[in-house]
């Protein structure tokens, strides 16, 4: 965490692979519903280039501003100009597995896995159906953080939140621990 707590928003970076769906999602959901609080920004190992147009439709659907969005690869925020992060999260399994690269200020990490909807198969419903369920559950991860008392907290507590909320199964289901 920073020295300076008492300063907003905190810094948190989502990463995923292709950078072209969950972190994008990620992103929006946070940067609306934590406004103030959090600043979110999203990055992709190996980025696509293009923003998946289900994800996009997806946000357009639910009245999030999609005009910012752009692919983008990780090394962005590990350049010195780049934004102090508090937080790094993957959203993503192929993420996850591959080494990060050192980030200034040793944020808070933690692995938020959700499975990937741009690798759904199945008729354009389905597909779509799995674009909702990427979103619900990144919805629920993400409101469980915003409520956490991130400043009243020390950083092993704030640690084994944001291990918990990744061990989330449903987007419906409140980790145990995060409920405490």
């Amino acid at each position: 965490m920073r020295d300076d707590v008492d300063r907003n928003p905190f810094n948190v970076l989502f990463l995923c692979s292709g950078n072209s769906a969950r972190s994008i999602m990620a992103e929006a959901i946070l940067n609306r519903d934590g406004r103030g609080k959090f600043r979110a920004f999203s990055a992709g190992s190996h980025p696509k280039g293009h923003i998946h147009p289900y994800a996009i439709d997806l946000l357009r659907k639910l009245n999030y501003d999609v005009s910012g969005f752009r692919s983008k690869s990780w090394t962005e925020f590990a350049r010195p100009e780049a934004p102090k992060l508090d937080f790094v999260f993957t959203v993503c399994d192929d993420a996850a597995k591959e080494v990060c690269p050192v980030w200034p200020g040793q944020p808070m990490t933690a692995h938020w896995g959700i499975p990937d909807p741009a690798a759904a198969t199945g008729n354009e419903a389905e597909i779509r159906l799995a674009f909702a369920d990427a979103f619900r559950m990144l919805n629920n991860r993400i409101s469980i953080f915003i409520s956490l008392p991130i400043r009243s907290l020390d950083k092993l507590a704030l640690q084994k939140q944001l291990d918990s909320i990744g061990k989330t199964k449903d987007a419906g289901e409140t980790p145990a621990t995060a409920a405490e």
